[in-house]
């Protein structure tokens, strides 16, 4: 069974930097999932942030784009999410998420995935 687990949440400064991770296991081949970070505030929906596939294609948020970078390491079965210059409005929960994809498959809709992690928190003070 596949299980997600997420690390690197903190408390930082409006412009500081986080590294957020996610190791998965029970893969049986980490290289056959397309993989995604989600983020959900307080009394806001679900959203997409970033996401993967499996030839390395990204895709980000507008509101995301130019600060944050996705990369994966399929040998370590790790998801990476670099946030550079944070806001107060990146604030929230983030998780990540994965599924058995086709190739070049990037997916930024949370209901296309099976697996999610528990989520690990980000807080942007001004």
């Amino acid at each position: 069974q596949v299980q997600l687990v997420e690390s690197g949440g903190d408390s930082v400064q409006t412009g500081g930097s986080l590294r957020l991770s996610c190791r998965g296991s029970g893969f049986t081949y980490s290289s056959s999932y397309c993989m995604g970070w989600f983020r959900q505030a307080p009394g806001k929906e679900r959203e997409a942030v970033a996401a993967i596939s499996r030839s390395r294609k990204t895709k980000y948020a507008d509101s995301v784009k130019g600060r944050f970078t996705i990369s994966r390491n399929n040998a370590e079965n790790t998801l990476t999410l670099q946030m550079n210059n944070l806001k107060p409005e990146d604030t929230a929960m983030y998780y990540c998420a994965a599924d058995l994809c086709p190739w070049d498959d990037v997916r930024i809709q949370s209901a296309e995935y099976t697996y999610w992690g528990q989520g690990t928190q980000v807080t942007v003070s001004s």
